[in-house]
């Protein structure tokens, strides 16, 4: 997965909203309050949410793949020390190896090293270019066992070993709350079943029959009313499961669209 950086995100995120909102203004001045016009925005907002939720995601895959090598590398600085390495060079030849995604971010530093950077400066401008919570939270302390000298390598095998664990627990995590993030996928399932199943069986049904005091509500308008139920059941829906799984809600737009889309195309078949 490539790196996607902030810059990228907001051109993404500005032009995806303005052809939204430009789809929605040509809906509101050909359609109005005709149903078409609930599709129109329905695709809008699709397309506002999926270039921040893509986007995202693949960002997201990056800074794990980052995250899970940092161990392998900090084990690799420590045999490098033991030999005798300064811990400049111990990163030049860590560089060479292969990291995964990593290794790009390894090499960028080398090279600022060799155009007269200090290893410092170096340091801290991966930091802010990778810029996950481990790495922020390991720099600093590779900065000062640097300016320390002595055993560095007493340094990075706890530190190694913290990530590790640190990583461990999130994979518990995940796997804990996995099976919460399963049940609002099955209640937004049963959700669907259930506006299928009414429409079919009553409002369908009651359709054109004498009322006392009012009519009764016409298939297309129920139709109109279930789609926006819908929609906002799948969008809330996929937030609180970012929210529950990733620790975000913005990693939850990827489940808004997925449950969304599902169930626009349920409705659309179905009713």
């Amino acid at each position: 997965m490539p790196k996607i950086e902030k810059k990228v995100k907001k051109i993404a995120a500005i032009a995806s909203v303005s052809v939204a909102v430009t789809i929605i203004l040509f809906a509101y001045f050909m359609f109005r309050e005709a149903p078409p016009f609930d599709d129109f925005v329905f695709f809008a907002f699709v397309i506002a949410i999926s270039p921040t939720a893509v986007l995202g995601y693949i960002d997201y895959r990056w800074r794990k793949a980052v995250d899970e090598r940092l161990p392998d590398l900090f084990r690799s600085i420590v045999q490098a020390q033991k030999t005798g390495m300064t811990l400049p060079r111990a990163l030049e030849e860590a560089a060479k190896r292969d990291y995964g995604q990593l290794t790009s971010e390894l090499k960028k530093m080398t090279v600022q090293i060799s155009w007269g950077a200090s290893f410092e400066e170096a340091l801290l401008a991966f930091g802010r270019r990778v810029n996950t919570v481990l790495v922020q939270r390991t720099v600093p302390m590779i900065i000062e066992a640097s300016r320390s000298g002595g055993h560095v390598e007493k340094v990075f095998d706890p530190m190694g070993k913290f990530i590790q664990t640190t990583l461990l627990l999130e994979k518990e995590r995940k796997t804990q709350t996995r099976p919460y993030i399963a049940i609002i996928y099955v209640a937004f399932f049963v959700f669907l079943f259930t506006i299928v199943l009414l429409f079919k069986t009553f409002f369908v049904s009651v359709e054109g029959l004498p009322m006392l005091v009012t009519p009764v509500m016409s298939p297309l308008a129920m139709q109109r009313i279930f789609l926006h139920m819908t929609v906002i059941q799948g969008f809330f829906g996929g937030v609180v499961a970012g929210k529950m799984g990733e620790g975000t809600m913005n990693a939850g737009l990827k489940h808004s669209l997925v449950m969304m889309l599902f169930g626009y195309i349920v409705l659309r078949f179905f009713l």
